[in-house]
């Protein structure tokens, strides 16, 4: 049995090439861009491993902005909150199932 794939192909604007994202990396950029300004937190949109995800965005080009964020409650610290700044658009969206 095989895995589910997701890819996506995008360009940044204004004059960028066309390139391919798959896997859990194109899960985090499609819910970079469908957050917007508002940004994805670990805590928001739940996946394990946001940093990871960005890295491998930013390798690829785009500008994903990290804003580091106080949290309360028993177990208080803070948590990145992640900002794409790119203008990216989505060429095509695949999602193949098992």
């Amino acid at each position: 049995m095989s895995k589910p794939s997701y890819s996506v192909v995008v360009r940044v604007e204004p004059d960028g090439s066309p390139f391919t994202i798959k896997g859990r990396d194109a899960w985090a950029l499609v819910n970079l861009i469908e957050a917007g300004e508002k940004g994805c937190t670990p805590l928001t949109t739940p996946g394990p491993r946001w940093s990871g995800y960005v890295h491998k965005l930013r390798r690829a080009g785009l500008v994903v902005e990290t804003i580091h964020e106080n949290h309360s409650g028993p177990f208080p610290g803070t948590h990145a909150r992640y900002v794409l700044r790119s203008r990216v658009v989505v060429l095509s969206e695949e999602r193949a199932a098992a």
